[in-house]
């Protein structure tokens, strides 16, 4: 059934489910900011004095900020619970890479509904919620993008990225060529509605930043540090909020930007993070980091501006989620938000612009890994069954299970009917296939992240994203992908690789169901491996290199799943190649 789902939603977003209407001229423009890895606590503005972040403390001044604002533990859920209204796993989200960080087709994202209400959309940043077209962006309701579509990427000074599929080079340092490309779009878009979203991916790892911001950071003395200080790495924690001092800087840029361009009163603008810091940092003396469903690992900042419309200096402590964002941007911009799917998230409207609205207390679930915790306002059941009082006890230092057991056991009856209700929806395999050709785009990426390899062939790091294959050295050896041919046709193929001087000569071929296309490696092209230079910190994802583009020729493929497979058939030197990327383009 979720296959067929699967199909029905490919066919549908084929044939005009992006359909539009007139846009409105007097409704907001949303501009949605989105920090990687941030925690709550990098902001001068929660109380660090290890950094300042005055474009960012400006939005809390200037509108509304939520104290008690909760994402997921680690990144592609949190992307997939505010593009949809809806708890990650409903959508098929339980990794964040070979495939499991994929957004399910049959889902309703927020670019659909305000592309539909005839908003121009676009996104520059990280993406990662699926590569292929239709998970890529374009097929998600956004018109324009520009980045990265994985998890993380492995180098942020003028990297390749891809503009709507097409491989191109960056310019500059990451954060400021996405903000170079939103400023452009609000341009272009000044006197229509747009939905802007930048996923900026910093300050994820690796920890790369320009000069003008690592400079103040270098040797620096830190005056204030995680509550295990013993576990917290100085060189680590400077890096990250030297890049978390660019993206205030960005952040200013946008502003200035909305000013200039007379459109700042009509433009509502949020700003918040994906999960919990990155490392062991100062984070106010919350539980946990990055991955962790404790408050630490899933209390995110939220600060939303729109002038005239949102008071100035507005706290709210009702809780609220990722999961929100969804109803309430298309509530406050007054367009319908009717989704395929029932939404867990609600319109957070009224918190924002009425004085004391009625509220009800809500459950709040945070999921990673198997671990579940639930947070109503007052308190978090953790996932090992502990009860602690949030609202006098962030830190989570007392465990009052013993002490209210009622309240632990409406928590716990909460946290079995999520997991009945909802993580079940998540299957125990994943069947999905990655579709190959749709027509909806000229080129398909199927990169080395989404492969298997077989025999001695590794991958260059254990985290799958940025990386590519190597070590192939026996006929035995060979790699493969599992993709679903939208349409039948032809196409040509251009295979990325390396190869050393002398290693040269070797035969493959490439399988796609009954075509086969075979080539040599004629070529050799052995680039150094880069990254390390532009490192703050030593990282723990693979390097990169330059890989080489070959063109394998033509290959007619039919409708439906299929295995492609990489194989040698000739090795006259040591290795065959190292492989990246292999790039379908339809005839």
């Amino acid at each position: 059934m979720r296959y067929l789902n699967l199909l029905l939603a490919l066919f549908f977003i084929s044939f005009g489910c992006n359909s539009t209407v007139q846009s409105d001229p007097d409704r907001p423009n949303i501009i949605m900011i989105l920090s990687d890895d941030q925690g709550w606590g990098d902001f001068s503005v929660s109380g660090n004095s290890n950094l300042q972040t005055p474009n960012i403390d400006k939005l809390v001044s200037e509108g509304a900020s939520f104290n008690n604002f909760y994402v997921c533990p680690v990144c592609s859920p949190t992307r997939a619970e505010m593009l949809t209204g809806r708890y990650h796993s409903r959508g098929g989200v339980y990794n964040t890479s070979a495939g499991g960080e994929r957004l399910d087709l049959d889902e309703t994202t927020i670019a659909e509904v305000f592309q539909k209400a005839g908003y121009a959309t676009a996104v520059y940043g990280k993406w990662h919620n699926g590569m292929q077209y239709p998970y890529h962006p374009n097929g998600r309701g956004f018109d324009d993008f520009y980045g990265f579509c994985s998890g993380h990427w492995g180098n942020y000074f003028s990297p390749v990225l891809e503009h709507n599929g097409e491989l191109v080079k960056g310019n500059g340092f990451v954060i400021d060529d996405f903000t170079d490309y939103g400023m452009q779009f609000m341009e272009k878009n000044k006197d229509k509605p747009f939905f802007l979203y930048l996923p900026y991916n910093t300050p994820h790892s690796p920890m790369q930043v320009p000069d003008q911001w690592w400079d103040r950071f270098d040797d620096m003395e830190l005056e204030m540090f995680n509550r295990d200080p013993e576990k917290e790495d100085v060189q680590f924690t400077r890096a990250a909020l030297a890049m978390c001092e660019n993206i205030d800087w960005n952040v200013g840029r946008v502003m200035a930007k909305l000013d200039e361009l007379g459109i700042a009163e009509n433009t509502i603008v949020l700003y918040f993070c994906d999960n919990g810091p990155n490392g062991v940092r100062w984070n106010g003396g919350m539980k946990g980091r990055k991955g962790s469903t404790d408050e630490g690992g899933v209390r995110s900042p939220l600060f939303v501006r729109w002038a005239g419309n949102i008071p100035e200096g507005k706290k709210i402590e009702q809780i609220s989620a990722a999961i929100d964002l969804l109803p309430t941007l298309a509530d406050l911009a007054g367009i319908s938000y009717n989704t395929n799917k029932p939404l867990d998230g609600v319109s957070l409207k009224k918190l924002l612009t009425e004085e004391d609205p009625l509220w009800d207390d809500r459950n709040i679930f945070s999921l990673w890994g198997g671990r579940l915790s639930v947070r109503n306002q007052k308190y978090r059941l953790d996932n090992n069954g502990a009860l602690f009082d949030i609202e006098n006890d962030r830190g989570q230092k007392e465990d009052l299970s013993q002490k209210l057991p009622v309240e632990k056991q409406r928590l716990e009856e909460a946290a079995k009917k999520f997991q009945q209700e909802v993580m079940a929806e998540l299957p125990a395999k994943d069947i999905r296939t990655f579709p190959l050709g749709h027509p909806g785009m000229k080129l398909t990426q199927i990169p080395a992240r989404d492969g298997m390899a077989h025999g001695n062939i590794q991958r260059s790091n254990r985290f799958p994203n940025c990386s590519f294959f190597t070590n192939w050295i026996s006929l035995d050896d060979y790699i493969t992908w599992n993709v679903d041919v939208v349409e039948e046709g032809t196409f040509e193929v251009v295979l990325y690789y390396t190869c050393p001087e002398g290693d040269q000569g070797a035969l493959f071929e490439l399988t796609m169901g009954e075509s086969v296309l075979k080539s040599q490696i004629i070529e050799p092209h052995d680039p150094p491996l880069t990254g390390m230079e532009n490192d703050r910190k030593k990282r723990g994802e693979s390097y990169i290199k330059e890989f080489k583009p070959l063109r394998l020729g033509e290959i007619d493929a039919k409708r439906g799943p299929l295995q492609l497979t990489l194989k040698a058939t000739r090795i006259p030197g040591n290795t065959v190649m190292e492989v990246r990327l292999l790039m379908f383009e339809r005839k």
